[in-house]
This record gives C-alpha cells, sequence and structure tokens, in this order.
C-alpha cells in the first residue's frame, strides 16, 4: 500500500510537469522526455494496480473459504444445541412428571394424617413419630424437587439466551454475506468493466501515442535540417550582396579609368594641333585623323562598357531592394506565425473547457449507472419482501386450517388484505423499477451511439495523420531538390569567386587589353542573367518553403491538440489511480473489519462452546442426583404407599363396626359414618356422636359419597 502510494505521489507530480510543459513553458524535446517518462510511470501505476486487484481477489477467496467454514461449524453447533435443547426439554418433562407424582403423594399423605388423627382421638390413637419421620423425608425431597426446577429453569435461560446468541450470530453472517455480495457486485458490475475497458484503451492510446512522438521527434529533426538549409541560403545570398558590392567598386574605378582617358585624349588633341600648327604636313595630320577615330572609337567602346556595368549596378541594387522585401515578407511570416500560435493557445484553452464539460457529462452519466445498480438491488430487495410476505400468507393459511376460531381467522383475513395491499405496492414498485431500467436501456444505447460516433471522429483522424505522412514525404522529395539547388549555387558561388579574381586582373590590365576586358564585361553580364534566374528561382523557393512553413504550422496545431488529448487522458488516468487507491483503502478498511468480526465471533464460539460444556456438566450432574433420588425414594415410596393406602382404607371404612364405608355425615360436627350406625342411634332416645359425643338430631344427618 506504501508503495502504491509513492508511486500515485510521483505519478501526479510527473503529470504536473507534463502539464507545466505542454502549456508552453519547457521545450519540445523536453516534452517528448517527459511524455516517455510518464507513459512508463503509467505502466508501472496500471501494472501495480492490477497486482492490488489480484492480491484483493485473492483476499475475497479466502474470506469466502474462511466464512464457509464458520457456516459449517456454526451449523453443526446449532445441531449440538438443538440435540442438548431436547435433551433438557425431556429431562424437565419427566421432573414435572415426578413433581406430579410428589404433589399427588403430598395431597394424599395429608389426608392420611387428617384420618389418622381422627382414628387417634375415637379408637385410642396411633404413634406420631413415624408421621414426623414422613414429613421430614417429604420436605427434603420437596427442596430437591424446587432445587432441581431452579436449575432446569436457570438452564433453560441459559438456553435461550445461547439461542438469542445464535440467531445475532447468524444474522451478521448474513450481513458479511451481503458485503461480499455487494463486492462481487461490484467487480461484475458495470461501472468496474467500464474502467477495466477505459485502462485497456488508455495502454493502446499511450502505445499509439508513442508513435506519434516518435514520429513528431523525427519531423522536429527534419524542420531542424530545413532551418539550417535555410539559413545557409540565407548566407550564400549575403555572399551575393558582397560579389555585387565588388562589382559595383570594380565599376567605379573603371568611371576613374575613363575619365582618365578622356583627360589624355584631351592632351592628344591639344598636343595634334600643335603639331599641325608647327609642321603642317598632310600626311601627319591623316596619321592624327586616323589616330583620333581610333581613340573616338576606343572611347565608345568604353562609353558602352560604362553603360552595361552601370545597367549591372542597376540590377544589382534591384536585387538588393527585392532580398529586403522578402526579408520584410519574412518578418510578416514570422509575426502571422506568432499570431496564429496565439489564436491556437486560445483554441486549446477552449478545447480544455470543452473536455472539462465532457468530463462532467462523463461523471453524470456514470452516476447515473451507479442510480441503476442501486434501484437493481431494490428490486432483489422488493422481490425478497414479496416472498417474505407470500410466505407469511401461507403461514397464515395454515394456521386457519389448524385453528377453527373465528377471532384467528379475521386476524389472518387482515394479515391476508394487509399482504396483498404491500404485494400491489411491490408490483408498483416493480413497474416503476422496469420503466427506469427502459430509460436507462434507451440511454446505454444513446452512449453506444455516441461512442461510435467517436470511432468515426478517430478514424478520420487517422486519415488526417495519413495525409500528413504523404505530405512530409513530399516535403522530403522538396528538401531534396532544394539541396540539388544549394550545390548548383555553391558552384556558381566558386564562378564567381574565379570571376572577380578574373575582374582584379581585367582592372590591373585594362589599360593594355581591352579585349579582354570586354570578354570580362560579357562574362559578367552573363553571369548577371545567371544569378537573375537563380534569383528568381529563389523566389519561387521561398514561396514553396512559406507553403510548407504553413503546412508545418497546421502539423503543429494537429500535434498540439494531440498533445492535449494525451494531457487530458493523463489527468483521466490520475483520477483514476486516486480511484483505485480509495478503492484498494476501502477493500483494506473491510478486510480489518471483517477479520475483526471473524475474531470477535471465534471469541463468540469458543465462549458459546465453553458455556455449552458447562451446561452438560450440570445437566449430567442433575441427571445423577435425580436418578439418585429416584433409586432410593422407590423402596420406601412403595412401602409408604401400601401404608397409606391401608390408613385410607382405614379412613374410609367407618369407625364403629369398621367393615362398611362411611357413607353419612352429622354437620354438626362433621364426623363420617355408616347409614346403619347412625340409624340405630337416631332410634335412641339420647342421639349423641359415637366420636365426640355431641347430640345431633336427624336434620343434622346428611348422605357424603366419597
Amino acid at each position: 500500500m506504501k508503495s502504491l502510494q509513492e508511486t500515485i505521489s510521483s505519478q501526479q507530480a510527473r503529470s504536473e510537469s507534463l502539464s507545466l510543459a505542454l502549456n508552453g513553458q519547457k521545450s519540445n524535446e523536453d516534452v517528448i522526455v517527459a511524455l516517455r517518462n510518464h507513459n512508463d510511470c503509467l505502466k508501472e501505476v496500471a501494472e501495480n494496480a492490477s497486482q492490488a486487484i489480484s492480491i484483493i481477489n485473492e483476499k475475497h477467496k479466502r474470506y469466502l473459504d474462511e466464512i464457509e467454514a464458520f457456516k459449517s461449524n456454526h451449523s453443526r453447533e446449532l445441531q449440538e444445541i438443538k440435540r442438548i435443547s431436547g435433551e433438557l426439554e425431556e429431562s424437565i418433562a419427566e421432573l414435572e412428571e415426578s413433581q406430579r407424582k410428589l404433589v399427588v403423594l403430598q395431597l394424599q399423605r395429608h389426608g392420611s394424617v387428617m384420618d389418622a388423627s381422627g382414628a387417634n382421638a375415637v379408637n385410642g390413637g396411633i404413634s406420631t413419630h413415624k408421621s414426623s419421620d414422613k414429613s421430614m423425608s417429604w420436605q427434603d425431597l420437596k427442596d430437591a424437587v424446587d432445587a432441581a426446577k431452579t436449575l432446569a429453569g436457570n438452564r433453560l435461560l441459559e438456553l435461550h439466551q445461547t439461542q438469542e446468541d445464535n440467531l445475532i450470530l447468524s444474522k451478521e453472517l448474513g450481513d458479511l454475506e451481503g458485503q461480499l455480495k455487494d463486492e462481487k457486485y461490484v467487480l461484475v458490475s458495470k461501472p468496474y468493466m467500464i474502467l477495466n475497458d477505459k485502462l485497456q484503451h488508455l495502454n493502446a492510446e499511450i502505445e499509439r501515442y508513442r508513435g506519434l512522438v516518435e514520429v513528431l521527434q523525427n519531423d522536429k529533426d527534419q524542420l531542424m535540417q530545413r532551418e539550417k538549409e535555410i539559413s545557409a541560403k540565407a548566407e550564400s545570398l549575403d555572399s551575393v550582396k558582397q560579389t555585387i558590392i565588388t562589382y559595383e567598386k570594380k565599376i567605379e574605378e573603371l568611371e576613374t579609368q575613363i575619365q582618365i582617358l578622356f583627360s589624355e585624349k584631351n592632351d592628344l588633341e591639344t598636343k595634334v594641333e600643335e603639331t599641325l600648327q608647327d609642321s603642317g604636313k598632310k600626311d601627319f595630320k591623316n596619321e592624327i585623323h586616323v589616330m583620333a577615330a581610333a581613340l573616338s572609337n576606343e572611347l565608345g567602346m568604353m562609353e558602352n562598357q560604362l553603360s552595361r556595368s552601370k545597367d549591372a549596378a542597376s540590377e544589382a541594387l534591384a536585387l538588393r531592394e527585392q532580398a529586403e522585401s522578402l526579408r520584410s515578407l519574412v518578418a510578416k511570416k514570422i509575426e502571422e506565425h506568432k499570431k496564429i500560435s496565439d489564436k491556437y493557445n486560445s483554441q486549446v484553452i477552449e478545447i480544455k473547457s470543452l473536455k472539462a464539460l465532457e468530463k462532467q457529462e462523463l461523471e453524470f452519466i456514470a452516476d447515473m449507472y451507479v442510480k441503476e445498480s442501486s434501484e437493481s438491488r431494490t428490486i432483489a430487495d422488493i422481490e425478497e419482501s414479496e416472498t417474505r410476505a407470500r410466505n407469511q400468507a401461507e403461514y397464515l393459511r395454515s394456521n386457519l386450517e389448524e385453528h377453527s376460531l373465528e377471532l384467528r381467522v379475521k386476524a389472518a383475513n387482515e394479515a391476508e388484505a394487509a399482504c396483498q395491499q404491500r404485494l400491489s405496492f411491490a408490483e408498483v414498485e416493480l413497474e416503476e423499477l422496469r420503466t427506469k431500467v427502459d430509460a436507462s436501456e434507451r440511454d446505454v444505447v444513446e452512449l453506444k451511439e455516441a461512442i461510435r460516433i467517436k470511432e468515426a471522429e478517430g478514424d478520420a483522424y487517422i486519415s488526417d495523420i495519413e495525409t500528413v505522412g504523404q505530405a512530409y514525404e513530399d516535403m522530403q522529395t522538396q528538401n531534396q531538390h532544394l539541396l540539388q539547388q544549394l550545390t548548383d549555387r555553391d558552384d556558381f558561388n566558386i564562378k564567381l569567386v574565379s570571376d572577380s579574381v578574373k575582374m582584379k586582373q581585367a582592372c590591373s590590365s585594362l589599360l593594355s587589353d581591352k579585349l579582354m576586358l570586354e570578354k570580362q564585361l560579357q562574362q559578367v553580364n552573363t553571369s548577371l542573367e545567371s544569378s537573375k534566374l537563380k534569383i528568381a528561382r529563389g523566389e519561387e523557393q521561398m514561396k514553396t518553403c512559406v507553403a510548407q512553413a504553413i503546412k508545418t504550422s497546421a502539423e503543429n496545431r494537429h500535434l498540439t491538440i494531440s498533445l492535449e488529448r494525451i494531457a487530458l487522458e493523463l489527468s483521466n488516468t490520475d483520477k483514476e489511480l486516486k480511484w483505485l487507491r480509495s478503492s484498494v483503502g476501502s477493500s483494506e478498511k473491510e478486510y480489518e473489519q471483517t477479520q475483526q468480526k471473524i475474531s470477535e465471533l471465534r471469541a463468540l464460539l469458543e465462549h458459546e462452546r465453553s458455556e455449552r460444556r458447562r451446561l452438560e456438566e450440570q445437566y449430567e450432574e442433575v441427571k445423577n442426583e435425580v436418578m439418585e433420588l429416584t433409586s432410593e425414594t422407590e423402596e420406601t415410596t412403595v412401602r409408604k404407599l401400601e401404608d397409606e393406602i391401608k390408613e385410607c382404607k382405614g379412613i374410609l371404612k367407618c369407625g364403629v363396626c369398621f367393615d362398611r364405608p362411611k357413607e353419612v355425615v352429622i354437620t354438626k360436627c362433621f364426623h363420617l359414618f355408616c347409614s346403619l350406625c347412625i340409624q340405630r342411634n337416631l332410634e335412641i332416645r339420647h342421639r349423641k356422636c359415637p366420636g365426640c359425643g355431641t347430640p345431633f338430631g336427624q336434620n343434622d344427618v346428611r348422605e357424603v359419597k366419597i
């Protein structure tokens, strides 16, 4: 449990760092490394969670085995308690029978004592020593029977208490079984299965996003290469600008040389005029005219070269202006890229809010599923109440068949009416619950349709990723073309360097070799034309690069969207991990509670076993005492009963003749005699009772049936 808590805390820290990286506080490489670490941690956490779930399942099975063993022991103990209770009931019945016999004997003894006292008064009396001994023995027996009764009552109370304790323990067992059923229901319930499916789906998504991260890293490397190539192109443009500057310097030098030549021409013309004035020779004039014409031709050629060089300089300036315009365009594109990134961040915030709303909807749906599961439990409770009501109705009907009293019939009818009302209420509740179940099934169908729509959206995203891959391949081919163009430009730069060397040599030998200058100017013109063409190609390439940059920005948008989805899924996994941690803690608490209950139940069972042993020992002692009492008193009771029977027979016979039974009573003294003896006394004038001597009349004599 501690290791799981540590992993969860580390997972939270890593998720926070990853969220910071995704918000833009770190570079792309740090984000990729954080994603990899987070994926590894997620795998470890998922493995730990699966191990914890397996451990919980093992503990659950072990608890089930212990509870089954406890049930079997409890059933055995209940059977033993029933057997002991039956034996106690039999012993109590025997004690009651012996008590009845003792009561009958006591009644007979009291009657015999009364008759014996009357007989002693009439016939001379019998010794009272035997009666006192008998009364003492009967008192001892009565005390022993009372003690046995108290012991039996105490044992009955203890048995009732043990039965109540057993009922309480059975209720606790039922509660434990219900808790175990609830745990089984949780393990087999729809939310638990949905969470397992989500875990598997998240693992698959993590692997897929890992592949996407690798692809993004490759794209990043390629973009770095492109940036390097663009920087190399910029350097080549700078070198072209430097060559243009050198050409401008050479043109200025040529202009200075032309001015020097013009000054020399003027000097020569002045010299020629002077010579013409001095010599005046025609041949020399012709030669001078020829020289002047040649010089004029040379000057025209030099002017043409100057015009060409000026055109080249103007073209170079135009190229410089174009380069500056391209720089301004690049700056504008950078600003547009920043604006697009800001829009992207705002869209990311909106997506986060929408995903939060989706999370709330999912939580609401999960609550609906939990309510459905609770409603299914209520259906089971209602079915149990229906079965109980039907059992009560059957029990009442059996009581009606057994007892034919009108009051019980009325009570049974009322109970049946109440049961019917309960059944009607239960049927109404069942109909309501069925409607709720139908509504939940409709919601499930709607959710399935939403899942299908989401799957279609995922397929669309996959197709977009494939198109991005194809565009990436096209970009690779374009990069190869650009590399070839860069090699051509490098060759051109080498040529330009060689041309610049040649131009320096031509500038040094301009006065001596005009033809070389013309050739060099032609080469410069051709190179400028080729450079114009290359600049046009460069502009086209820049346009293609801008289009590629737009495409890459769109790709970056898709990638950032995918990264946000990954972050949201990671947050969902963090929540699921928290839920798993709470479930593990609750299961451990339940495990501790069940262990405490099992220990308490074991202590109660041991206490009940000790009580049962003590009761058995006491029962055996009472049984032995009763057996001893019965064995000792059987002989004495037989003798006493025979003596008492004789005394009772003597009591029932007349005290005058001792032959006939007593049939008449004298109401004045309540002495009994036979009718013949009383008739004889009635015939005498002085009528007196033969027992006590009290006078009586004929009206004082009454017949008695004994």
